[in-house]
């Protein structure tokens, strides 16, 4: 059967959304538009007849890394070979790259089959908004009003390349909190959460250490209705996330794992106790 496959256009990104809320993976309300501002042409969607059946998204960061995500063909139109069409046109325009993915650990074969190895584990913990409690820390100053350089230097300790106009994005996106921990003029630590289809998401939560990621999600969830879910995404790989996830009372609801085709990008992973989002690394 014929796919057209061509690049999604800025006012069509909620299609890719939408995609990703069928599978169940709860993506941000404005996450696309700030991979968008990433890379423009990273967005593909598949068209059968005229009619949206699937995307994937290929978003380059600078020449030597590249990150899949959004793969995915509607139901109604798999077992058509559309998903291994999309799948071949993301590959080729990250050709030459690193490339990563976060996949469910059922499909591991199929992307070993494609030159992707396991890298670590991630999952998604879940959990109630406390109430406010205390007043927050002294060193938490909101996010935004943070020199972006200091963001800029930090997030590249943890992602394999610089991604200036995502973070600017993210970083202002709508329906979202921002904070930080300040140490006199240095970052120790800073986060955002974001409203989603269902509850909202924290991520990324960076810190230096167990006690800031700490301060930080309690303060987070402060900015959203008691009560409302919450959801962290953490790589098992540094022990103290999952470790602080649990201490939280929060549940391991999903998981996915991290794989690069090419060498695994050298990132402090111990500084990461929440991932910024499944769909786009």
């Amino acid at each position: 059967m014929d796919l057209h496959i061509r690049t999604l256009r800025p006012n069509e990104m909620r299609l890719a959304i939408d995609f990703a809320a069928l599978e169940g993976w709860n993506p941000g309300l404005h996450d696309a538009a700030c991979f968008h501002a990433a890379d423009p042409e990273g967005f593909l969607i598949g068209e059968h007849e005229g009619k949206p059946v699937g995307c994937i998204a290929a978003v380059r960061y600078e020449a030597h890394f590249g990150f899949i995500g959004f793969y995915v063909v509607a139901p109604p139109w798999r077992g058509k070979g559309f998903g291994l069409k999309l799948w071949q046109a993301g590959m080729a325009r990250l050709e030459g790259r690193v490339i990563g993915l976060d996949g469910v650990p059922a499909q591991q074969d199929n992307y070993r089959r494609s030159g992707f190895t396991l890298a670590w584990n991630n999952a998604r913990f879940a959990g109630v908004a406390r109430p406010a409690g205390q007043a927050v820390a002294g060193q938490i100053v909101p996010l935004s009003g943070v020199d972006f350089k200091l963001v800029r230097s930090d997030d590249r300790r943890v992602f394999p390349a610089a991604r200036d106009e995502f973070l600017r994005a993210w970083v202002g996106m709508p329906d979202a909190t921002g904070l930080a921990w300040m140490e006199r003029k240095r970052l120790a630590g800073w986060g955002l959460i974001r409203k989603c289809r269902e509850g909202h998401k924290i991520g990324p939560l960076v810190a230096e250490s167990r006690d800031v990621a700490k301060s930080l999600y309690l303060a987070l969830c402060r900015s959203v209705p008691v009560g409302d879910t919450v959801f962290l995404d953490v790589p098992l790989r540094n022990a103290d996330a999952a470790l602080l996830a649990t201490s939280l009372g929060l549940q391991r609801v999903f998981e996915t794992a991290r794989m690069y085709a090419g060498a695994t990008p050298a990132c402090e992973i111990e500084r990461v106790y929440g991932v910024t989002s499944f769909e786009l690394g």
